[in-house]
């Protein structure tokens, strides 16, 4: 990916990387890290499950600090909707997220791009603007 494409995801993101690399990282699918391991050194799924672990943390302190009389079920509920892979994907087209994955020839061929299960993989969430 070409500086000026990473120049044009992190605005997207509303932040700039210190460490570019990681940025890198959260973009490349396994597909591609199978057909470039010369060119990368990991994919993105050692990122996804840490970023799975902050996003269930952070939504759900929102979530308790944002509705405190409701019950554990309800709080729940509503977290796994936020967190879903329908919402994570909802949130990487906006920012067209599936335009910046590295991805390998096969997912490629498949519309990878597109796909909700790729999208919602490495979902970078942009902040919220004042």
């Amino acid at each position: 990916m070409f500086s000026s494409e990473f120049d044009q995801l992190q605005e997207k993101l509303s932040y700039r990387f210190q460490n570019p690399a990681l940025l890198r990282d959260a973009l490349v699918h396994k597909s591609y890290l199978n057909e470039n391991r010369d060119r990368v050194g990991q994919d993105n799924e050692r990122l996804e499950f840490l970023g799975d672990a902050v996003l269930d943390l952070v939504v759900s302190e929102l979530l308790i600090k944002q509705f405190p009389r409701a019950a554990e079920g309800e709080l729940s509920k509503t977290k796994a909707q936020l967190v879903s892979e329908s919402m994570l994907s909802k949130i990487a087209r906006s920012i067209e997220l599936g335009r910046y994955l590295l991805l390998g020839k096969g997912e490629e061929l498949t519309q990878g791009r597109e796909k909700a299960s790729i999208l919602s993989d490495c979902s970078l969430v942009p902040r919220r603007r004042p």
